[in-house]
């Protein structure tokens, strides 16, 4: 057994001792890709999102040196055609590039990256001597020629060099015409069966835009067709909760909301996981060693991401462009930019149909608003802290104290969003009422052409309080507000709900500059 080839199936043997959730379809995936143009591939995701154990689960699958159809045999892979044909059948390396980025912080670490691998693989061909002056890429041409055999190459956290060392540095440099060498020449094609490689940054636009175009990518942007093993999918995270005895409408709240490719609803895995272990949801997000990186990028001023992470916290959804990321966390030069870090980071969630971003979950709004704190965006955190005082005066029905609570959101964000029609102030209401999110699913809606916006507030299961629907005007008034909802029948929207409602309804006097409020208290 070799420290990078011929390693064995234990990590993967680690992960089936303790609860496991079938991914092994991913094989199949890349079952597909082998000995084909698309034989090389990048699959990035954020922290704690799986890539490890995707990685150490097909390095079970390939490495010849074990047996591990045992791991397989009740796994959904297995009733898979292409199951037995690959089975344990290629040299496989594995290399874990955070180990040596913990080791060596030098120029020469793609030297040492190379003379490693070179000196630990020879020992497995003792008949296939390395020749004065071999790299690594040599010596796999020469074994693959003398034994003919294909390798399976397996890279995990590729991206960990990109993210110590800076573009233009001498390492940077030395490690993209390493990667060059080692799987875009013809030669590559003839030593490897396929290369998958794992990280946050895809490698498309590394450096420049041919350095590795001949890789497949697949991230949280554009996924591919291998969406549906990125996380866990609501299907799976029901049967965890049923198992555990766990509550699913908390750990939806808490872990759900990605949008991964064609993928409407995928949980982030290792959180759940940890809920499960620990029996509670809460943010477990504090050890993922990506919050100071977020707090760094919310920081840049760049004309409306502050507006944009206001109205995200708010529960909305902006535009954004991910095309233009150069895939480089050093290289930011746009709003555009920062929010697609963010993305690829796991802080916001990507629709590629309307090509909008947006808070996802419990987890991540929370660690959103530690980094707006941190930021010294006072206005934001001083109307968050109010809102629990918010809705507590919307719930006892004192109208003189929500219009109150109101005014001050709206003197706090004046100097932030424009505010001078309906969907400004929905904004603002959304962001008052963000504490309602711990007990309530927040649906905010903009109706065109009507000019009208509302919030509905449903409580969550377990939840004796009763439903909310905000109606807001500009320039009008609260008994209007109040009268539309009866009119439109907001309250049919809520069909399966049959407790007590709230109808709130909220008006901005534009030359005054204050709010009035009306809340109307009806069985439904």
């Amino acid at each position: 057994m070799g420290a990078y080839i011929n390693i064995g199936n234990a990590g993967f043997q680690s992960a089936r001792n303790g609860e496991y959730v079938d991914k092994s379809g991913l094989i199949a995936v890349v079952n597909g890709t082998l000995f084909t143009e698309r034989r090389f591939g990048c699959v990035t995701r954020c922290r704690r999102f799986g890539k490890s154990m995707a990685a150490k689960m097909l390095y079970a699958y390939y490495d010849l040196s074990c047996d591990s159809r045992s791991l397989f045999a009740d796994l959904q892979i297995a009733h898979d055609p292409s199951f037995e044909k690959h089975l344990n059948k290629y040299p496989a390396i594995y290399l874990d590039m955070t180990d040596f980025v913990s080791r060596y912080k030098d120029d020469g670490i793609v030297d040492k990256i190379d003379a490693t691998l070179l000196a630990d693989i020879s020992k497995a061909y003792p008949d296939v001597p390395v020749a004065e002056g071999d790299c690594l890429m040599d010596y796999l041409l020469r074994v693959s020629e003398a034994k003919q055999q294909s390798f399976v190459f397996i890279i995990d956290e590729w991206d960990a060099i990109c993210r110590e060392f800076a573009s233009g540095t001498k390492a940077m440099d030395a490690y993209v015409g390493w990667l060059r060498r080692m799987f875009k020449s013809q030669q590559a094609m003839r030593v490897f069966a396929c290369a998958y490689m794992t990280g946050i940054l895809p490698v498309k636009k590394y450096k420049t835009e041919s350095a590795l175009n001949n890789f497949v990518e697949y991230s949280m942007v554009e996924p591919v067709d291998m969406a549906h093993f990125y996380g866990f999918t609501n299907t799976e995270v029901r049967l965890l909760a049923e198992k555990h005895g766990l509550d699913y409408e908390e750990l939806e709240k808490w872990y759900d909301g990605y949008q991964i490719g064609d993928e409407s609803s995928i949980f982030n895995p290792n959180s759940v996981m940890m809920a499960i272990k620990s029996r509670r949801c809460r943010s477990f997000w504090a050890s993922t060693g990506a919050y100071d990186a977020v707090a760094r990028y919310i920081q840049m001023n760049y004309e409306g991401l502050k507006d944009d992470i206001i109205q995200m916290l708010a529960g909305g959804r902006c535009k954004v462009n991910p095309t233009k990321f150069q895939n480089d966390m050093s290289i930011i030069r746009s709003k555009d930019d920062v929010l697609t870090v963010l993305i690829h980071l796991g802080y916001l969630s990507y629709s590629w149909q309307k090509s909008e971003c947006y808070i996802p979950n419990k987890e991540v709004a929370g660690e959103m608003v530690n980094a707006i704190e941190d930021n010294n965006w006072t206005e934001v955190v001083k109307a968050l802290e109010a809102s629990e005082q918010l809705l507590e005066a919307t719930l006892r029905g004192d109208e003189e104290a929500v219009a109150r609570g109101v005014d001050a959101a709206h003197d706090e964000h004046t100097s932030i969003l424009s505010y001078n029609n309906e969907n400004s102030l929905a904004c603002v209401l959304s962001l008052a009422y963000y504490y309602a999110r711990n007990d309530y699913i927040v649906h905010r809606e903009f109706a065109t052409g009507k000019g009208f916006a509302d919030l509905v507030m449903m409580p969550r299961k377990n939840v004796s309080s009763p439903a909310i629907i905000v109606e807001l005007k500009y320039n009008r008034d609260a008994d209007t507000a109040i009268s539309q909802i009866l009119r439109k029948e907001y309250p049919a929207k809520v069909a399966d709900y049959s407790g007590e409602m709230l109808l709130v309804g909220i008006n901005y006097d534009k030359e005054r500059k204050t709010h009035q409020c009306q809340i109307l208290k009806v069985e439904k």
